[in-house]
C-alpha cells in the first residue's frame, strides 16, 4: 500500500476522533480503549488557567516591562484564551445536561 494512502487513512482517523471529542464526552477506539471527558478535571484546569491569566495580565500592567517580555506574555495570554475557550463550552454543555453517566447518546 502506498505511504500516501496510509497517511491519509491515519490522518482521517485522528481527525474523526478529534471531531468526536468536540461533540461527545467519550471516544472509543476498538482494541485500544475508551477516552472520557472528565468535567471535574476540566473545571479545575479552567480555574487554574484563569489564575495564570490574571497573573500575566498583572505583569502587563507594569510599565517597566521590556517589549520582548511583553510580547512573550501577550503570546502566552493568547494561548491561555484558546485553551479556556475550548474547554468552557464542554463544561457548560455538561452542566446543562445533568449527570448522565453510563447513558450513551
Amino acid at each position: 500500500m502506498p505511504e500516501v494512502v496510509i497517511n491519509q487513512v491515519i490522518t482521517h482517523q485522528f481527525d474523526s476522533a478529534h471531531d468526536a471529542v468536540k461533540t461527545n464526552d467519550s471516544v472509543e477506539i476498538s482494541g485500544f480503549g475508551k477516552f472520557l471527558f472528565n468535567e471535574k478535571k476540566a473545571t479545575q484546569k479552567v480555574e487554574k488557567l484563569q489564575k495564570v491569566k490574571k497573573g500575566y495580565e498583572k505583569m502587563l500592567q507594569d510599565e517597566e516591562i521590556p517589549l520582548k517580555k511583553a510580547n512573550f506574555i501577550k503570546s502566552k495570554l493568547s494561548n491561555l484564551n484558546v485553551s479556556v475557550n475550548s474547554l468552557k463550552p464542554k463544561i457548560e454543555k455538561n452542566e446543562d445536561s445533568g449527570d448522565i453517566r453510563g447513558v450513551e447518546e
